[in-house]
């Protein structure tokens, strides 16, 4: 593994006894708080009518029974199909209506998924939210050194950021592409990076089904193998190739993860306009069909597995061609899906922080909080893409990650909705300060003043006097000095000796079996 550069100190604090009080107060509200996972105290927001859900889910039924999806090159996905009733013709598998539904009882409304610190394991379903890293850019980018590949050296980086923000759940899956290690073996080091240095939930490989079966062996090494097969302790990550087909990486990557009793994350990735159809409705009807197929496959490969139903609508400039990300008819088509997903009782991985931004500005944040707030409302149980999402995916940025897990923070108060009870009433205040009299300084204020209302690391919420005189940084600025001052206080978990051993054991024989390729 490549060992991480000491990053530039940070600048001194303007007031060290302000901001030693002002962290202080974080430390309170942030540590000794911090959730592993939320339970949302406010309803979903279901758009649309009964009438019009059935209307799409007949939709993507038809779709199912007349058009068909092809499951390419896996002859095992098809012999499930075949056994359990589907109509094959070559790679073209077509179903009756309600048969994916039937199959898809057997996957559970909820599930654990643990962590190797039990304080951190999460809950994936129900009135849950997990919050996790963004997944698969092949590029990275600060303010310091602009846009390039990224490395491991970054990717081990981007999990140690994780791991030190109280707002973020889960260690995320392939943060960034470490394209300084084969493309065969890299796999490894990252599923490494993330038990090492993070004691949260992770993800593992995809791109193969050896690289799978290596994620999951590396699960039981840290686990137990006995634990593993009771219990989720790693997710992985699986897309369609929309529209309509699933090819064979990614049908026994799958199955390889529900045959090991581990969760899949179903996904389409349909742009409007290319992979689907333009209008959304359409797109969500198709959405719903490929994904499906998708869940029900990993039953068929082990009943009882856990699986998530996911979505990935986006749109594009139908002037240019372009992916556009973070725009509103995704975000509403989000929460269709979540509709359709509680009433096929399964946990939902829907939207996250997107954007075509190219820089950590008010574009980014401007389509991210569209996006998010679409994921938030829509019900989804596990967010993927929280935090560093840029460049239409293409790029993970440092300070981007900083400000997106910031407003992490600001989500899990607003998920938190009104809490009613006396202390919150706060009756006792009025009653002393009565009047045409102020709050500031009543005993109510004094007792809850340092866990009332979120605290923000970037913003800053200062006089513009004060603001101006200290160097008027913009948030990005501010972002840049904050990763780097948390890179700096970073400290590792705490892992056994002897699994870490046999986790470079594992790696070391399995490296030596194959040759380095770098495509």
């Amino acid at each position: 593994m490549t060992t991480l550069a000491t990053p530039a100190a940070p600048a001194e604090p303007r007031s060290g006894g302000r901001e030693a009080r002002r962290r202080a107060r974080l430390n309170r509200s942030t540590g000794a708080l911090h959730r592993p996972y939320i339970v949302r105290g406010i309803p979903t927001y279901d758009i649309m009518s009964e009438e019009n859900l059935v209307r799409i889910e007949k939709t993507a039924d038809r779709i199912l029974a007349e058009i068909g999806i092809e499951f390419r090159d896996d002859p095992v996905a098809l012999d499930h199909w075949k056994r359990a009733g589907a109509h094959i013709d070559g790679v073209l598998v077509k179903f009756e209506p309600g048969m994916l539904r039937e199959v898809l009882k057997t996957a559970p409304a909820e599930f654990t998924q643990h962590a190797r610190n039990p304080a951190n394991s999460v809950q994936i379903g129900g009135k849950n939210v997990v919050f996790s890293p963004a997944y698969g850019s092949p590029f990275v980018m600060d303010l310091d050194k602009g846009r390039r590949y990224g490395t491991i050296e970054d990717f081990c980086n981007f999990v140690k950021l994780a791991q030190s923000s109280p707002w973020l759940h889960h260690s995320g899956g392939t943060i960034c592409e470490p394209v300084d290690v084969p493309v065969n073996k890299r796999h490894l080091d990252m599923v490494y990076a993330h038990i090492k240095y993070s004691d949260r939930g992770f993800m593992g490989s995809v791109t193969a089904e050896s690289r799978a079966e290596d994620s999951i062996d590396m699960a039981r090494i840290l686990f137990g193998e006995k634990f593993a097969d009771e219990n989720c302790v790693i997710l992985g990550n699986v897309n369609v190739n929309s529209p309509l087909v699933w090819d064979a990486t990614m049908t026994t990557a799958l199955r390889a993860y529900a045959r090991a009793n581990q969760a899949a994350v179903i996904v389409p990735f349909i742009l409007g306009g290319a992979m689907g159809p333009v209008t959304n409705a359409g797109a969500i009807a198709q959405s719903l069909a490929e994904t499906m197929a998708g869940c029900a496959l990993t039953q068929l490969e082990r009943p009882g597995a856990p699986v998530i139903f996911g979505n990935f609508l986006s749109s594009m400039s139908l002037r240019s061609g372009s992916p556009t990300f973070g725009t509103p008819e995704p975000a509403i088509g989000s929460m269709v899906i979540g509709q359709l997903a509680r009433r096929l009782n399964l946990p939902l991985r829907c939207s996250g922080n997107f954007t075509t931004s190219k820089l950590p500005d008010a574009h980014a944040m401007n389509e991210g909080t569209m996006s998010m707030l679409a994921a938030v409302h829509c019900g989804a149980n596990f967010i993927l893409h929280s935090a560093g999402f840029l460049d239409g995916l293409l790029s993970m940025s440092y300070e981007k990650f900083v400000m997106d897990a910031d407003f992490c923070g600001a989500l899990h108060s607003y998920l938190d909705g009104v809490k009613v009870d006396d202390n919150q009433l706060a009756l006792d205040a009025f009653q002393e300060v009565g009047p045409g009299n102020h709050f500031f300084g009543c005993a109510h204020t004094v007792a809850n003043y340092e866990t009332a209302f979120w605290d923000s690391e970037i913003a800053d919420n200062e006089a513009f006097e004060k603001w101006e005189a200290a160097g008027s940084e913009d948030a990005a600025t501010r972002a840049n000095k904050r990763w780097k001052k948390a890179l700096a206080e970073y400290e590792a978990p705490a892992l056994d000796e002897g699994i870490d051993e046999a986790l470079k054991d594992y790696m070391a024989r399995r490296k030596a079996s194959m040759e380095d390729a770098w495509y």
